[in-house]
């Protein structure tokens, strides 16, 4: 059975390739040896491996060893990697939901022992080297929506969508790509209005810690919105319509031109799509 043989819904991801020059030897060169062998690793493929752990007897809340795979784009003759680093996102992930959810929900999902473990194997691999400290995921991800502050990095003009059975996986495709210069331009722009125009919240910092992030990154990356298995639990006619990046964009120009009125039909517009899609979790 291949990796792709069952789907894993229901998640979209946020993702930086950087160029090979961006990686230091010995990386550098394993990198450009995987890329030649021409694998084409989806989300759903790092999604089923992630999860893998999590269905054993006891769980594993991460992986023993750090992935080796990658997605891999070659644009205009250059090629990008974008290493999955399933095991530093997994150590990631499990902090986020200590944090978010009641211990004794958390501890019906994950137990203690196991998260307990996992704490310290993070805490170890850290110690370890000096970059390990300050380790950042090539991947965000995100379950049942895209956060709004994703689709300021994009423009609606490099929208890619397939419908179902049109491309070579037969799967539907939703996603977005720009060059790192573009969405850190973007990201400082959407920044001014928003400081201008909004009092401090969510928002606006949620902004700033991904403009924070992509300067983590080579200068000449690229960076990709993937709707991921989202394409799955959203109905294919709202999917061909999805204009988010185009909404964001709309918004944002309304606020810059102190014209409330449209940017609050803008954003009424992109939350009611991704509160009906986020309401589907619920549903029996």
């Amino acid at each position: 059975m291949g990796l792709s043989s069952v789907l894993v819904p229901y998640a979209a991801y946020l993702r930086v390739y950087e160029p090979l020059a961006a990686f230091p030897e010995p990386d550098r060169g394993y990198w450009y040896r995987y890329a030649a062998q021409g694998a084409q690793r989806t989300a759903q493929d790092e999604l089923r491996q992630s999860l893998a752990g999590l269905l054993s007897v006891p769980p594993v809340a991460v992986p023993v060893r750090e992935s080796g795979e990658a997605f891999v784009a070659v644009v205009d003759g250059v090629t990008h990697v974008c290493p999955w680093r399933t095991r530093l996102r997994g150590w990631l992930a499990l902090s986020e939901l200590v944090e978010e959810f009641p211990v004794p929900v958390v501890d019906a999902v994950l137990p203690r022992a196991a998260r307990e473990q996992a704490e310290a194997d993070f805490a170890a691999w850290r110690a370890e080297k000096p970059e390990n400290a300050d380790a950042r995921p090539w991947i965000r991800g995100a379950t049942w929506h895209v956060p709004v502050r994703w689709f300021v990095l994009f423009d609606d003009s490099e929208r890619e969508y397939e419908p179902a059975g049109a491309g070579e996986s037969k799967q539907p495709v939703m996603r977005y790509r720009t060059p790192m210069v573009q969405a850190r331009r973007r990201t400082a722009r959407a920044l001014r209005v928003l400081k201008d125009s909004l009092e401090e919240g969510p928002l606006i910092d949620g902004l700033v810690d991904v403009g924070r992030w992509l300067e983590e990154f080579h200068p000449r990356s690229l960076v990709e919105l993937d709707y991921g298995g989202l394409v799955h639990a959203i109905a294919p006619d709202s999917l061909a319509g999805d204009r988010s990046a185009a909404d964001v964009a709309d918004a944002l120009a309304a606020l810059r031109d102190e014209d409330g009125t449209r940017a609050g039909e803008a954003y009424e517009r992109l939350t009611d799509r991704w509160r009906a899609v986020r309401e589907l979790q619920y549903a029996s």
